[in-house]
C-alpha cells in the first residue's frame, strides 16, 4: 500500500470525535479518538466533541466520556454539542429536502421490509422501495395504517444515483450503494445517517475520522450533504479492535475501559502506552507522545486485537 497524501495544513476546518453516550468508552474507542485527535491538531484543524445521544442513554455516560479523553491528554475546541439539542437543525434540512422533492413517507413495518424481495445485487434487508411512488390513495391508506399503529410514518430519501463515490485517506477511492435511506424514524427520531451530515457541516467539519464498520456509510452520507449543498468532507476509517476470537471489541470482553484497567492496577500512562504499541509506537505515555511521533502513513491496516489481561 502506498503512503498516503496528508490533507494539507488547514487555515480553517475540523476534525471532530462523536461518541454515543451508552456506556464507558472501550480501549478501541479510546484509540480511535487518540487519532482523529492527533489527525486534525498536525494538520493544524480545530477538534470538536460531539455526544450522539438521540437514541441509546446512560446517565453519567457521556461525563465519564469527557473525563476519560482528558484523563489521556485531549483537549477540543468550542462547547461540546449534543444532538439531543439539535431539533431545530435538522428540521430545516428536511424541510430543505422536502422542498426539493426528496422525501417521501413510508409506512412499512421493520419485518416487512426484512421480508420483501429485494432488487438483485441489494444486500439483505435492503429497503426495496415500497412506498416511494405510491398513488394518492395508497399513501392515504398507509397513513391510516400508521395512525392504528399509533405511529407516524418514516421519513425516507429520495435518491436518484445508485451509488457515489468519496475519498479515504487510507481505503482510497471507495464507491458505495446510495439507497432511499430513513431521515426520520416512525418513533419521530432523526436517523443517524441525516444527523451527522447535518451536524459536521455545522461544526465546519472537514475531516472525518472513524471506526471503518462506518465506511460503507460515507458515500451516502456524502451524497445526502451533496443534496443538501453542504460540503462533502474527507474521510479517514482506521481500523477496528476485536478481542481475541476477532470480534468487535465489546464491554462483554472484560476489562476494555479505560476505568477498568485502573481499577486493575494500570496507570494511564500505562493505558496510552497499549493504544501506542497498537500504532507501532513503543514508550508513548500520553496523547501528546502519539501527536509527535505517529506517521499516518504507517497506520495498520489489519484490525488491533486487543489482548489483556484478566
Amino acid at each position: 500500500m502506498s503512503a498516503p497524501d496528508l490533507p494539507p495544513p488547514a487555515a480553517s476546518g475540523a476534525g471532530r470525535y462523536a461518541p454515543s453516550p451508552s456506556g464507558d468508552l472501550h480501549l478501541g474507542n479510546l484509540r480511535t479518538a487518540i487519532l482523529a485527535w492527533a489527525l486534525a491538531r498536525r494538520t493544524q484543524r480545530a477538534f470538536h466533541l460531539r455526544i450522539e445521544d438521540l437514541d441509546r442513554v446512560r446517565e453519567g455516560s457521556a461525563q465519564r466520556q469527557l473525563e476519560d479523553l482528558a484523563a489521556l491528554g485531549l483537549d477540543w475546541d468550542g462547547e461540546v454539542v449534543h444532538q439531543s439539542e439539535r431539533g431545530p437543525a435538522y428540521a430545516a434540512a428536511i424541510a430543505t429536502l422536502e422542498s426539493r422533492g426528496r422525501v417521501f413517507e413510508c409506512y412499512c413495518t421493520r419485518r416487512e421490509i426484512l421480508e420483501a424481495p429485494s432488487a438483485p445485487h441489494s444486500p439483505p434487508g435492503a429497503y426495496p422501495g415500497t412506498c416511494r411512488d405510491l398513488s394518492p390513495a395508497a399513501r392515504a391508506a398507509g397513513r391510516e395504517r400508521m395512525r392504528a399503529l399509533r405511529r407516524e410514518p418514516a421519513l425516507r430519501l429520495r435518491t436518484d444515483v445508485p451509488t457515489w463515490s468519496v475519498h479515504d485517506l487510507w481505503a482510497g477511492e471507495v464507491t458505495g450503494v446510495v439507497d432511499d435511506l430513513v431521515l426520520r424514524r416512525g418513533d419521530g427520531v432523526v436517523a443517524y445517517n441525516l444527523a451527522v451530515v447535518v451536524d459536521d457541516a455545522a461544526a465546519g467539519v472537514d475531516q472525518v475520522v472513524r471506526a471503518d464498520d462506518l465506511l460503507s456509510s460515507a458515500p451516502r452520507q456524502a451524497h445526502l450533504a451533496h443534496l443538501l449543498g453542504l460540503p462533502e468532507p474527507g474521510y479517514a476509517h482506521v481500523p477496528l479492535a476485536v478481542n481475541t476470537d476477532g470480534a468487535r471489541l465489546a464491554k462483554r470482553d472484560g476489562a476494555v475501559t479505560l476505568r477498568d484497567r485502573l481499577e486493575r492496577g494500570e496507570s494511564v500512562p500505562e493505558v496510552v502506552g497499549r493504544i501506542g504499541e497498537s500504532l507501532g509506537l513503543p514508550g508513548c505515555r500520553t496523547a501528546t507522545d502519539v501527536l509527535e511521533r505517529w506517521d499516518p502513513s504507517m497506520l495498520p491496516r489489519e484490525p488491533w486485537v486487543v489482548e489483556l489481561p484478566a
